[in-house]
């Protein structure tokens, strides 16, 4: 019977690295000022410690003293980990980069989600910074991601982040419904299908005359009819952009459900509210530039996927610990975040390696206690299953 202990598993987990992940980090200058007598896969455990596994900095230096891995205090760790947000942002491009062509094969449509979602630092004062993420369906692989400020120039949620290609169908939730980030979409080669934000842009029929979306949706008097209408929408400095308006009223449950939660929000930020917006939340409101032989029911279904990457969010924020961010100062945080997010798109593709192969452990029947011993990150497959994938990621990123 074979025993299995943690060197097997950190050696195992290597082989999961971009190819060039030593020749990266020497590239971006993760080991300048590395004493000669510490390996680099001994700095990445050391940072993994910390990203992984949700160690302090102070309990991260006296772990990685106590293993061997590393002799430098909280401070030095700190600077350490400066040194290496390129690195990691440049590790998790390549892993993108290795999936190349996304399998669609079961499915009817290949689709885009784009959206966004803040971390901070604890405190009233911690930093904030905004994770700009798309994933594809139906196989939830990232392949684009970026990190920014949530105020100034450059900061805001936008549709021109994201990289276009010919053909790419894209959901998006309202806060991208903007004439230059739908003008972009389009003259990019790609279709876009976003929730209508009226106030916010400027209709107009197929004609180019005014499109009064109001009088259109009291149409649709009873809960669950649906209606469509070709529209031209634009920006205050943009050109038209073709497409339709999808549109379906809901229920009174789910009206009551909306209205109630604008007039929450405003009531918190001391605004008023307009009749109009209130009239708008008795509505899913839908515009799209997919093609005509996709129908108003197959729009509004697929709008409802863009659900998908909200609960990514969520598994990264309670399982993978990125709700919050425990540094000083700008440079540290994205550093961290790069981190995290090669953490996250490591373990996407150990389970991904799950499904394409059978898995080699099932054979072992005897694990050593002593190296399962301690906190280690758990992120379990999609499906909810405690695969022998799943319990080799718990293994390896414990590290030490």
């Amino acid at each position: 019977m074979k025993t299995i202990t943690i060197q097997d598993d950190w050696q195992e987990l290597l082989t999961f690295l971009p190819q060039k992940w030593l020749q990266l980090a020497q590239e971006y200058g993760a080991l300048k000022g590395l004493r000669k007598d510490k390996s680099p896969d001994s700095l990445l455990r050391t940072m993994l410690l910390h990203c992984a596994c949700g160690y302090s900095l102070r309990e991260t230096a006296a772990r990685a003293k106590a293993t061997g891995l590393a002799d430098m205090s909280d401070v030095a760790l700190m600077k350490r980990l400066k040194k290496c947000g390129p690195w990691f942002h440049a590790m998790c491009v390549a892993l993108l980069g290795e999936r190349g062509t996304v399998n669609m094969e079961s499915a009817k449509l290949p689709l885009r989600v784009f959206d966004a979602t803040h971390v901070k630092e604890p405190g009233q004062t911690g930093s904030q910074w905004r994770i700009h993420y798309c994933i594809n369906l139906p196989d939830f692989s990232c392949d684009s991601f970026s990190i920014s400020g949530i105020k100034g120039k450059g900061c805001n949620e936008s549709l021109q982040r994201f990289p276009i290609n010919k053909g790419d169908h894209i959901l998006a939730d309202r806060v991208y419904c903007r004439g230059k980030g739908l003008e972009y979409v389009v003259d990019s080669g790609g279709f876009i299908t976003v929730r209508l934000q009226p106030e916010a842009v400027l209709l107009a029929d197929k004609n180019g005359d005014k499109f009064d979306l109001l009088g259109e949706l009291g149409k649709l008097s009873a809960a669950g009819m649906a209606g469509e209408w070709d529209v031209q929408i634009r920006g205050k400095d943009s050109k038209p952009v073709k497409g339709r308006i999808c549109a379906m009223r809901k229920s009174a449950e789910a009206a009551a459900q909306s209205r109630k939660k604008i007039l929450r929000k405003a009531n918190k930020n001391s605004r008023n509210v307009r009749e109009s917006t209130l009239f708008y939340a008795d509505y899913i409101i839908i515009f799209t530039t997919f093609e005509k032989e996709h129908t108003i029911d197959s729009i509004l279904n697929y709008y409802r996927l863009r659900w998908q990457i909200e609960l990514v969010f969520k598994r990264f924020k309670q399982l993978a610990g990125f709700g919050h961010l425990p540094k000083y100062d700008d440079e540290s945080s994205k550093a961290w975040l790069y981190g995290k997010l090669f953490v996250a798109l490591l373990t996407e593709k150990l389970l991904a390696y799950e499904g394409a192969i059978s898995p080699w452990r099932e054979e072992c029947e005897e694990i050593d206690k002593e190296s399962l011993e301690g906190i280690c990150l758990y992120v379990p497959p999609i499906d909810g299953s405690d695969s022998a994938i799943s319990r080799f990621t718990r293994r390896s990123f414990k590290l030490a």
